[in-house]
This record gives structure tokens, sequence and C-alpha cells, in this order.
């Protein structure tokens, strides 16, 4: 009998009855009295098992707000999250790929990603599809941290359509026009629409693809993806459509007004500014948001009551905190320099926009500290002097050792991975085998039942049992061994020394040639 595995695997009890073996962390515990400062001693394969528990001990609209290094980190820690809980509650809020006073202006996906976060902290549906939901836990890198947001931004509606609704084609129209989306004759980008007599072709920047919203009248008839290639339409979209708005800066009647008042007073950007006032989107004009929109906020202001701030790897966070402001700065000396050459007057940033610059690390967190909400952290070591002063000298309350360690690195050796998981098996522990895809899956299965080692395939929603090898599919980067737990998971990186699909390996990954 052929056992199939569909979709990526959804560990979400794992967390949970893991962490129960362990009562001796108290993570619950200081999750619940609100400890100010803690350091988790953990590696970094179980960091996603460690944050699904914590998340778990909020309090109800309450968030985990996780800060990465670099937005690579930020994306693989957030599929490995979606692995070991509910994908829908889990999401990225990424940064602008230009400084913030650069005349130029982030991607229409990137800002909409950004927009849908920002709109499910502030306004979360519990009865919406995944992508309009409430959110328990949010990745960052710490770009998008220490970058000011302008407040409000969360309270920009979307524009939101499905099957049944009667809306005014024409009403739909001007709502996307107002929401930054380009009309176009055919839709081939993020952040394009096209209107063909009763059909409305949308592409809005957090989807994959764009969709199809039949009207009938004034009525919604049906919403359908659609392919860009050959303009074709797909299956039926059950969630229906979902749009937030393509900029963070949208050309209200109150946005073109100051844009006319500081035309006079920057004569440097007067020419960006006489076209945001005509009503027209020109590149770079997010550069001048904090004077165009007024106040400013930090992403962890956006959160729910009750937050809390995970740094994973604090000393690469702040290495990297400080050498994006430097860059800043020095971009800024730049254009100065410039301009002392007779060029053009720069943008004031030493007056009306300083509001937009990056904030320090040491700063985000003594704002965290005064609103309540603790700030913890993950290191990869035990214990280390340094890392208690790791931006001033506050000594953490508490510092968890979870005790865990990195597994072997096989690297296709299938022998040595065999020895170890059967050892495990053989002792009774818990042992939990994830790759990336089903086909591997298979084949780590074949090779467990070779060598006479208990193993099974699961599919989502997997309960982990003793003396038998629990395979199933996930994104999880590296795995960990329990030694106190009894437990043990080895990833796909772990047994072939490969991640995901790429490369090759022996024995493991291919069959023996017939």
């Amino acid at each position: 009998m052929t056992t199939t595995i569909s979709g990526v695997g959804t560990l979400a009890r794992l967390p949970a009855n893991w962490a129960a073996r362990h009562t001796e962390w108290g993570l619950a515990a200081h999750v619940g009295d609100r400890t100010a400062l803690v350091d988790l001693a953990c590696v970094p394969g179980a960091r996603p098992l460690v944050l699904a528990v914590i998340a778990g001990s909020l309090p109800a609209g309450a968030q985990v707000l996780v800060l990465t290094a670099t937005t690579r980190e930020a994306d693989d820690l957030a599929a490995a999250l979606a692995t070991v809980v509910d994908a829908d509650s889990v999401a990225v809020f990424p940064s602008w790929e230009t400084l913030p006073h650069e005349r130029l202006s982030p991607r229409n996906d990137t800002v909409g990603r950004r927009l849908a976060v920002l709109r499910r902290l502030a306004h979360a549906d519990a009865d919406a599809p995944g992508s309009a939901g409430p959110l328990r836990i949010v990745v960052a890198p710490v770009r998008a941290a220490l970058q000011p947001i302008a407040r409000g931004l969360g309270d920009l509606t979307p524009v939101a359509l499905a099957a049944g609704d009667e809306r005014p084609l024409e009403q739909v129209v001007e709502d996307l026009v107002a929401a930054a989306y380009t009309r176009t004759d055919l839709v081939e980008r993020r952040g394009e629409f096209a209107v063909r007599g009763g059909i409305l072709d949308v592409f809005p920047p957090t989807e994959e693809h764009p969709l199809r919203v039949e009207f009938w009248g004034d009525t919604v008839e049906e919403i359908r993806w659609f392919r860009v290639a050959d303009q074709r339409s797909l299956e039926v979209a059950e969630g229906g459509l979902w749009a937030p708005p393509c900029r963070e800066v949208l050309l209200t009647d109150a946005v073109r007004e100051r844009a006319r008042e500081l035309a006079t007073r920057l004569p440097g950007v007067a020419d960006l500014l006489d076209k945001v006032a005509e009503g027209i989107a020109v590149e770079g004009m997010e550069s001048l948001q904090p004077a165009l929109v007024g106040a400013m906020q930090t992403l962890p202001e956006t959160l729910g009551a009750g937050s809390l701030i995970v740094l994973a790897d604090p000393e690469r966070i702040r290495t990297r905190a400080h050498d994006l402001v430097a860059t800043s700065e020095e971009f800024l000396e730049a254009s100065w320099s410039n301009a002392a050459a007779g060029n053009a007057v720069p943008v004031d940033l030493r007056g009306v926009l300083d509001e937009g610059s990056y904030r320090s690390i040491a700063g985000l967190r003594h704002d965290a500290l005064d609103r309540g909400m603790p700030w913890w952290s993950f290191t990869s070591f035990a214990s280390d002097a340094e890392l208690a002063e790791f931006l001033d000298d506050d000594t953490p309350e508490a510092r968890i050792d979870l005790g865990l360690r990195e597994p072997e690195s096989y690297r296709g050796d299938t022998d040595r991975a065999v020895a170890d998981l059967a050892r495990w098996v053989h002792d009774g522990w818990r042992v939990l085998a994830v790759t990336e895809g089903p086909g591997l899956a298979r084949r780590v299965h074949e090779v467990l039942a070779e060598h006479g080692i208990p193993s099974r395939l699961v599919g989502n929603d997997a309960e982990v049992t003793p003396g038998v090898v629990t395979v199933t599919t996930g994104a999880l980067g590296r795995g960990f061994v329990d030694e106190t737990g009894r437990f043990a998971l080895l990833t796909e990186t772990d047994l072939t020394g490969q991640a995901g699909a790429a490369g090759t390996t022996k024995d493991m990954r291919h069959p023996p040639a017939p």
C-alpha cells in the first residue's frame, strides 16, 4: 500500500506536547509574569518550537514580534514556524529595499505585504480568510523594525469583494485608484488593474496570481484566479478579492494640500512636491512621508496589548542595526556634500523629516520596555557574560538554558544516521524526521524499513509517538536533540547536508539502481 503525503505538514500539537516535558524552563510563567529581560540559550533548530510555545502562552490579541538580522533569515524562520503553528497566524513584515530618505520608492509587493500585516494587527477579522485573519507571530528583519512608519496605516481599508456582493463596478474602480493601483489595458504586474465590460482584473501585491472579478450589473457573480502569461482563468478564488493599498503615502486631499505648503519650504524637492500636490504619484515621494502624513511610529507600537519581542541572535542584530544607521547617515552626508558643490539642495533631514530616520536598536528596546513590552533574546551559548550587555548594562532578569544540542550533520551518510535513529527508537525516544518534499520523505521511510527501524509517514497535524520514527514534510531548516526530554528532530538539511531539493546526496536522497 502506498502512503501519500499532501502539502506541507503542520505539527501544531508538537510544541505544547514537547514543552510540557520541560516544566523546569518556566516559559509560560515568564510570559505570564511579563518578565522584561530573558535570555534563552537555544540552538537555532529549536527556535520555531520555542516561539510557538511562547506565542501559545500570550493573551488573546497579543503577538510575538521576532527580529532577525536579515530578510532571508526572517523568511526562513517564518517558513519553519508555519510548520509547527497555523500558517495563517504567521506573517513576515518586510523592510523597504531603499533607505528611508532615498528618492526611490519601495516595490508594490513589499508595500502590499507591509500594509496587509499592519491591517491584520489593527483590524483582524477572525471570520475572514487567512490573508485577513488575526496574527500570533510577526517576523521582521531588524531593518523593518528600525524604520518608523506612518501612524494609521493599519486603518487603510483594503478593497475586498466576495461572490454575491452588491458593489457598483465604478465604485470599485475608484477605490482601487485611491489605493494607488494603476489602470492598464492588460494586467501583468502587481498593483495593476484592468476593466473590460463587466470584468475587472486585479493583481494585489500580496498574491502570487491576479484575480478576475465578473460582475452582473452591480452584483459580483464570480471571482477566479488567472494566469498572467496567457490571461486564462483558473480555479475559483474561495477567499474572494482582498487588495491592500500599493503605497504607504496615498494622495488624499490632506496629503496634496500639505505637499503644496511644503513646496516653498523645501526647494530642493519642489519638483517632487509639486507633482504630489497635483495628485500625481511620483517615484521617491515616500522619502517625504514624515512631512506629508504627520506622526510616525515604530512596528512594536502597532502590536496588541500583552505582546512580546524576541531577538534571534542579538549580537548579529546589533551589528546589522549599527551598520544600517551608519549607512543611512553616510548617504545623508553625501547628499549635503553634493549640495555644497552647487547642486540641488537636499531634503533637510535635520529638520522636518527627522522622524523618518532609522531608530537605534537601543532606543527601540528602551521604548519597548517603557511600554511594558518584554524584550527577550535567543543566544547560542549557555553562558556568556558579554551577551548580558549587548545593548546596555541591564542584566537579564532570567537566563534559561534549554539544554539542547545540534544534531550530527550526516551529509548523506546513511549508516551513521540509521545507527542514531535505531538507538533513539530502541530507548523509547520520540523521533521526528522532516523533509521539504514528499519524495524524500518516502525514501527515508523506505531506508528505515530496510534496516528494520519502525517508522510511519504522516500528513498534517501529526502526533509524534515514542518508539517510532515519524516522517513528515515541512520547511524546518535544522533540527535538534533534546537528551533530557528524549526527543530528536532531524531535518532534510541534517540528513543530506543540503537544504531543500537542491544538490544531491547518496542513499537517503536517491534509491539504489535497479
